[in-house]
């Protein structure tokens, strides 16, 4: 009976790996069919006419490491070797990643070589190296999440996206830093210590997500992992000069088993978690690999991953920039420039109000501060530094004290702010805004005073922390490099629609060019 039932779970599994694979096909944008073609011609080819793509390996983009890997090109121990030199070279100059964790990768990497020795099925990620984010549960580990305090709450399995990109056949070489429970947009902690943006050590490397920025910008790992609740993915790839994707809510499921306390439902509904690359194919890639089912998150969405294509040429709205926003000459010359780009590329592009830009991010700070203070602010405040004091008042400060009616008016008054965005996507598909309005600020400019907190995310990012509160995927592509510091623009579409915001980044990066190969020279 055993031996019965378990052939019929494998013959099951079997089927439901064909009908995941069909699905995974039907699902392809344009840049992944492109990817998943040059893997697959690669994967074909004889050994004797395997190529290795030009320059160092650490170098590669994720999809050239997949191929090459699976067409014998390249082992994944030398790939995972490659890497870890890279890593052990520049990272103690940046402070990216604070977890080695070489010797296991080593050890994944020989497993690696023999499965596909043995001809067995591959992931779309066999082989790659990335970096994990250190505040999602990575099994065996403790979640600091950026607190010392932190140090009891061992992961007892793999969040969702770890364990997704482990299926994909992805490695891990090392975790990542982020501030203090993530709450802050600049890379800190009295655990690890400030994380350096590779461009300039004068500059932010932006946060959360700033290690997985700085990481993945300095040819650490091809895919960094990260998350976004108020800026987290966008805001580090703007500062490293990476591209991004904060997906729909939804899209990537998400579960930490060594949490004490189940997520407020608002903070859950705000949160995505996402890769950052330095290409914007590997950025879909990833984004295909982290997407798929786990049960663990109750509001995980079996969406489709490309959705029907828009009729004609894609009108795209640049968004117009509130009169109280200063615009660097720098920013508007970039945000010229995408637009540029996106026109010589087949779209149109048009100069439009976007719905409520500043209702929407009082909205999101209104509410993501007052559940804070409500479920989560006093545990923080009794294990956090002054510096996180600091930059969580003048956040806290910018707020509407709400009673419970006043915050069910709010969540009420979200449903609003969506749908609203939803009848200007009929229209508008793609919205070009900015992802800063200012110069890159330093390195620990959230602790200067509450009103610089402010003015930080109220005066100059605010169009990326609205983008939370909606729900909406928000990709983030470089443009161009002024006074040798990176500038991105970010590529906001409707509700699961991912591909479209992809599609317009890819367009720009195509005459943009890949930004990181210009920090590389300056890091020789």
């Amino acid at each position: 009976m055993a031996k019965k039932a378990a052939a019929k779970k494998k013959s099951t599994a079997k089927k439901v790996t064909k009908t995941s694979s069909k699905t995974s096909s039907a699902r392809k944008g344009t840049v992944a069919k492109a990817a998943k073609k040059t893997v697959k011609t690669a994967a074909s080819r004889k050994p004797g006419a395997a190529r290795r793509p030009k320059g160092p390996v650490w170098q590669w983009s994720a999809v050239e490491t997949a191929a090459a890997i699976r067409s014998g090109a390249i082992t994944a121990v030398e790939t995972v070797e490659a890497h870890l030199d890279r890593m052990r070279a520049v990272n103690p100059r940046l402070n990216a990643v604070v977890v080695d964790l070489g010797e296991e990768a080593l050890k994944a990497a020989h497993a690696a070589d023999k499965q596909r020795a043995k001809g067995g099925e591959l992931g779309l990620l066999h082989g790659v190296p990335i970096t994990i984010k250190e505040n999602v549960d990575y099994e065996g580990r403790p979640n600091f999440n950026g607190v010392p305090a932190n140090k009891d709450l061992i992961a007892p399995s793999n969040s969702p996206v770890v364990r997704n990109l482990k299926k994909a056949g992805a490695i891990v070489i090392g975790l990542t830093n982020t501030p203090e429970f993530s709450f802050r947009g600049f890379t800190d902690n009295p655990l690890h210590g400030l994380t350096l943006n590779p461009w300039d050590p004068d500059i932010t490397c932006g946060g959360s997500s700033g290690g997985a920025g700085s990481a993945v910008a300095a040819g650490i790992g091809t895919i960094a992992h990260g998350n976004d609740i108020g800026g987290s993915l966008r805001w580090p790839a703007h500062c490293n000069g990476v591209a991004t994707i904060k997906p729909t809510q939804g899209r990537i499921p998400a579960f930490n088993g060594s949490a004490t306390a189940e997520r407020p439902m608002l903070a859950h509904l705000m949160s995505a978690q996402g890769p950052l690359a330095r290409h914007v194919a590997d950025v879909r890639l990833a984004l295909e690999a982290m997407s798929q089912r786990d049960p663990r998150d109750p509001w995980w969405v079996p969406a489709p991953l490309v959705g029907p294509k828009p009729k004609g040429r894609i009108k795209v709205a640049l968004a117009k920039i509130p009169e109280d926003m200063d615009v660097d000459p720098s920013v508007a010359a970039a945000l010229r420039q995408a637009a540029d780009h996106l026109e010589r590329s087949g779209y149109r592009v048009s100069e439009v109000e976007v719905p409520d830009i500043n209702g929407v991010w009082q909205t999101w700070c209104d509410i993501i501060t007052n559940e804070t203070v409500v479920m989560q602010e006093a545990s923080m405040l009794k294990v956090t530094t002054e510096d996180f004091h600091k930059a969580w008042g003048g956040m806290r400060a910018k707020a509407n004290g709400l009673d419970l009616k006043a915050w069910m008016q709010a969540t009420a008054a979200r449903n609003g702010h969506i749908r609203a965005w939803q009848l200007f996507f009929e229209e508008y598909p793609v919205v070009l805004a900015p992802t800063t309005v200012k110069p890159t600020p330093g390195p620990r400019d959230d602790t200067v005073s509450a009103e610089r907190v402010q003015e930080i995310f109220w005066g100059e990012i605010r169009f990326i922390s609205a983008i939370n509160v909606l729900g909406l995927p928000g990709a983030v592509v470089p443009v161009a490099v002024n006074e040798g510091k990176p500038i991105g623009v970010q590529l906001i579409a409707g509700r699961y629609r991912e591909d479209l915001a992809l599609d317009a980044a890819a367009a720009i990066e195509k005459r943009a060019g890949v930004i990181a190969h210009r920090l590389w020279e300056t890091l020789a």
